[in-house]
């Protein structure tokens, strides 16, 4: 078997895109980044930013091209479009895996009207089965790796498996059977991921696709080994209401003292993940390719806190005192959550722990372009 793969990373000029299209560069993959630029619109639109100062696409991927042996290719395409040109790309380029973040990946923006939430079931459903689509028609043999979120599982009580349980009632003729874990999803964004995954149901029942969906948590951090090489890599950073994980968020609060904003009792339980394991985690799926008799199902999680934990200890590092606000979200006020989160951890995946380095991202990445931060986007303004 071949090493280097031929990878299309949908969705690569991302927050979590852009750093996995250099980790898989950087491990001797052909990457070809796809991505229609929507999220640069977004941040245009709605008068956000980055924190951190991020490079037209293709200056990006110019440094990152001089820089190393493994170059980037670069197509901007809208994925939602049922054009076939997708088609046209997989018959050209035959690549062997398929990343897919090609997604609106923001739970508060989905809800912030009528507009978004219409724009993310459209965008979002559109592009999966547009991919899947392609997939069947192209006859190769493809390896669709997803992003999807922990945010399927909604924030009962109990253990939540990667994907799959067994159930059995005799009352409806079947002693066992196993089923993907019912979802429960808490906004549009993750309405459109559960819908996902029964899309990915099918196409591998009918059409024996090859795919692994990746259920990942709550993503911090900024840099990465490889976008650390040059300051034209640096990945973006967004701390605003919408966009802006919460970790995040406080991080960037505690560099210019603005109060770390905590929406209701801050007893809601949250999965999260550094960015570095993120694309470290995509790297192992993609060395381990799944057999096509089912969907793949991975729980890409490390740690879970509570956001009143993680408010507290990032208070103790800065000094920044803690505002409880009205929750802006349905929720219940507490919340406890267990993943299993096993299969990662066996293939090699070693956690970066929260307190490790968040003094670094405090330092390094929050109080260093503390300067670009706009006070006026940081509270939320999506109401559900």
């Amino acid at each position: 078997m071949k090493t280097s793969k031929k990878i299309f990373i949908l969705g690569g000029d991302g927050f979590c895109g852009w750093p996995t299209s250099l980790h898989l560069s950087k491990h001797s993959h052909e990457v070809t980044i796809i991505d229609n630029l929507s999220r640069r619109k977004i941040d245009k639109q709605f008068k956000t930013n980055s924190l951190t100062p991020i490079k037209s696409i293709n200056q990006r991927i110019k440094v990152w091209n001089n820089l190393n042996k493994h170059k980037i290719n670069f197509i901007n395409i809208d994925l939602s479009k049922n054009d076939f040109k997708f088609l046209e790309l997989i018959k050209k380029y035959k690549p062997d895996i398929i990343i897919h973040f090609a997604e609106q990946r923001s739970a508060p923006f989905s809800m912030k009207n009528k507009n978004t939430r219409a724009y993310t079931v459209n965008n979002n459903i559109s592009v999966t089965h547009n991919i899947l689509n392609a997939i069947v028609e192209s006859k190769l043999d493809i390896h669709l790796i997803h992003l999807g979120t922990m945010g399927v599982y909604g924030y009962g009580n109990g253990l939540i498996p990667e994907g799959y349980i067994n159930i059995s009632d005799i009352k409806y003729g079947f002693k066992k059977k196993e089923i993907i874990y019912p979802t429960d999803p808490g906004s549009i964004y993750h309405m459109t991921k559960s819908l996902d995954q029964v899309l990915f149901y099918y196409y591998n029942k009918n059409y024996r696709l090859k795919i692994t969906d990746l259920h990942q948590g709550i993503v911090w951090g900024t840099e990465t080994k490889e976008t650390k090489q040059h300051p034209s890599l640096i990945n973006r950073f967004d701390y605003d209401g919408d966009y802006g994980t919460v970790l995040n968020r406080f991080i960037a609060q505690s560099a210019i003292n603005y109060p770390l904003t905590v929406y209701g009792s801050g007893n809601q339980t949250r999965a999260f993940i550094n960015i570095q394991n993120t694309v470290e985690s995509i790297r192992l799926a993609v060395n381990n390719p799944p057999k096509n008799n089912k969907v793949r199902i991975i729980n890409q999680i490390t740690e879970t806190f509570s956001i009143k934990f993680l408010a507290n200890e990032i208070s103790k590092i800065s000094g920044v005192k803690i505002k409880i606000i009205k929750n802006p979200r349905k929720e219940k006020p507490k919340n406890t959550l267990k993943v299993e989160n096993k299969t990662l951890l066996n293939k090699g995946l070693s956690p970066i722990k929260f307190s490790t380095i968040l003094s670094e991202e405090i330092n390094s990445i929050a109080k260093k372009y503390k300067s670009r931060i706009k006070k006026d986007i940081i509270l939320p303004t999506s109401k559900w």
